[in-house]
């Protein structure tokens, strides 16, 4: 190869190089526990000892003692019930539990009996996410203790990376533009608004405008805020206390007049859309029903 071919293929060459090189950077190393892998077992257990604690209070017990969650496996854990509870308040109970810990992994749910782990009742998060009814709701449950299991679909965990090997890739890239006289000027990309439609109505929440009923009212930064909170959960149960830490927690001072009056005054302005309204659940929370 004479010099003037090489310099005219020393760029591709380069470029094929780096991508080789990167490749080995991102199948090579071991695997490493992500930054929040080693607190996900603390939240499953907060989020179950929350949900158990709810479904029997819901059934007139606020007094029996709930004992500790057990992890049975990598993704899965048990809690022990001990009196009877309404297999229809689980779903929504529990997801808000875990919502209230950031966890939004795919899931199974089983009611195993006490005396010997048979399946009583179960669905998947999904059967509940998409059409807010699961398998076997509203039939008998028979017995008085239940071993409540949830089994997570978790993610393969993220590898360690040697660094060199993408510090080699970074330095042929670079040699190869350079050498082909690579020149750009970043194109600034306008952005889209965010709209999200619900019912007959829409929000903007880059632009804090709501269309409903096909008028347009603009909307203070709390009230887009909560919107988008009801908007991106449609029909789930949302509890005080979740509303308030998602919308309110940089202000410091959560106060719950405060999510009572911008929930009164979004009504108002739903009211053009007869196909959207927002429930209250009397000392739980709300839900936007759409």
């Amino acid at each position: 190869m004479n010099k003037l071919s090489f310099r005219k293929s020393a760029p591709l060459l380069l470029l094929l190089l780096s991508g080789a090189l990167f490749l080995q950077f991102t199948l090579s190393g071991k695997p490493r526990q992500g930054p929040d892998e080693s607190r996900f077992p603390e939240r499953v257990n907060l989020a179950l000892r929350r949900a158990a604690h709810h479904l029997l209070r819901a059934s007139g017990d606020s007094t029996s003692r709930i004992p500790p969650v057990e992890q049975t496996g990598p993704s899965t854990w048990i809690v022990r019930l001990e009196r009877p509870f309404s297999y229809d308040s689980l779903p929504p109970i529990l997801q808000a539990s875990l919502d209230v810990q950031g966890i939004g992994y795919n899931y199974d749910v089983a009611v195993l009996n006490c005396a010997d782990s048979t399946l009583q009742l179960g669905y998947n998060i999904q059967d509940y996410l998409t059409s807010r009814d699961v398998p076997c709701g509203g039939r008998d449950q028979s017995g008085d203790c239940y071993r409540l299991r949830i089994a997570f679909e978790l993610p393969p965990p993220p590898r360690e990376q040697n660094p060199l090997w993408g510090m080699l890739a970074g330095a042929c890239l670079l040699t190869g533009l350079v050498m082909a006289g690579w020149k750009g000027k970043k194109k600034r990309l306008g952005v889209e608004p965010e709209l999200l439609e619900f019912g007959n109505s829409s929000l903007d929440v880059a632009n804090q405008q709501l269309i409903s009923g096909g008028v347009k009212y603009d909307l203070t930064y709390r009230e887009t805020k909560l919107l988008h909170l009801f908007c991106s959960r449609p029909n789930l149960l949302l509890e005080r206390e979740f509303i308030l830490q998602s919308v309110w927690a940089d202000e410091g001072i959560l106060v719950g007049r405060s999510l009572d009056m911008f929930v009164s005054r979004l009504r108002k302005i739903l009211r053009s859309d007869p196909t959207v309204r927002i429930s209250t659940v009397h000392g739980v929370g709300y839900r936007l029903e759409a």
